[in-house]
């Protein structure tokens, strides 16, 4: 006859042990902690096996692999521009590293600021749409300290910049906005336009939250201290300059294909601008003896065929370069240049 050396009674059948309770509660509280963690980070989910993978609309890179090689590039090359007149400028090394350059939205871009932070707003014309330039406040304060002839001793804590300050500072906001401009001098004439500070991004509303921004950030150095740099475009307004950008590197690398051993074009020298170079215009056709020349007096009339007169040499440096007819311009005398005289 079985026995229960326990004395406790045998369980009915269909009915859990206390074990198997107390495991099922245990995967249920696991299973609740799991989704609680999930929902705090939710982690992406892994990308599918046939390498497709997901768009994701509230962060979108509108720019080709092209055009953002090319875009890469060229910024990175206003990136070390920058880095020499600032460190000439401060007389001091200042280091710049390009860390990213991407498309995000206006509200992504809203967030990202510290707080407090220095924000300049300002436009490039003629372009449209608000930029906007973070430059975080212990980085400011560092440079301003160097301006005033202080080694550029950044503060212990981020605190809000005072109106000298800002003042002091906007010269280097300027040289920044400058000389990203200038880069781009070679596709169209670009001029910035400061509008005003703001040191808590909450109360700056340039766009609405969807609206696409180019993002570019740097990582600036003044000795051992590093700080970020941010501009943010407005992609729209900037999208001609960068497709005209990316057709000029093609149509180079097009050009270079068909005509490899085509020479290029020299460079201009800058330092011939302001050197003075005579030009004049002469015509031929009238000749004359020796004695015919001592018979001349005043009042004679000297007849010119018109034939020849059409014909005026144009020389620069007393080389002949062109020829071309005259004519009046705005009640002066003037030359239209016809045709270049080949050597």
């Amino acid at each position: 006859m079985p026995t229960n050396p326990g004395n406790e009674p045998p369980n009915p059948p269909g009915d859990a042990s206390n074990s198997e309770v107390e495991a099922l509660l245990a995967s249920v509280a696991k299973h609740e902690a799991d989704t609680a963690t999930l929902a705090k980070n939710p982690a992406k989910p892994p990308p599918p096996k046939d390498g497709v993978l997901p768009y994701d609309f509230r962060n979108p890179m509108l720019l080709s692999p092209r055009e953002l090689r090319k875009l890469r590039s060229h910024q990175q090359e206003f990136v070390n521009a920058l880095a020499a007149r600032l460190s000439q400028h401060l007389r001091l090394e200042f280091n710049l590293k390009l860390t990213g350059l991407q498309t995000i939205s206006y509200q992504n871009l809203v967030d990202s600021w510290v707080s407090p932070s220095h924000l300049a707003l300002f436009k490039i014309e003629p372009l449209r749409g608000v930029s906007i330039l973070e430059i975080p406040p212990r980085l400011g304060s560092c440079i301003v300290d160097r301006l005033m002839g202080g080694p550029g001793k950044a503060p212990a804590s981020p605190q809000e910049m005072s109106e000298i300050e800002k003042a002091l500072l906007e010269q280097i906001v300027q040289l920044i906005l400058a000389e990203w401009c200038g880069q781009w001098s070679g596709i169209r004439e670009l001029k910035p336009v400061l509008l005003g500070y703001e040191s808590n991004g909450r109360f700056v509303q340039t766009a609405p939250p969807e609206t696409t921004m180019l993002l570019l950030s740097m990582e600036a150095g003044i000795g051992e201290f590093v700080e970020k740099i941010q501009i943010g475009f407005p992609y729209s307004a900037l999208e001609p300059l960068i497709r005209k950008l990316s057709q000029g590197a093609a149509e180079a690398a097009m050009d270079a294909a068909i005509q490899p051993g085509a020479r290029t074009a020299p460079k201009w020298n800058p330092s011939f601008d302001n050197i003075d170079l005579p030009v004049t215009a002469e015509w031929h056709g009238l000749e004359m003896t020796a004695r015919e020349m001592l018979a001349l007096k005043v009042g004679d009339v000297l007849r010119i065929d018109p034939q020849s007169v059409q014909q005026v040499t144009v020389r620069l440096a007393d080389v002949p370069k062109f020829t071309g007819r005259p004519g009046m311009l705005s009640g002066n005398w003037a030359v239209e240049l016809i045709q270049v005289i080949k050597d």
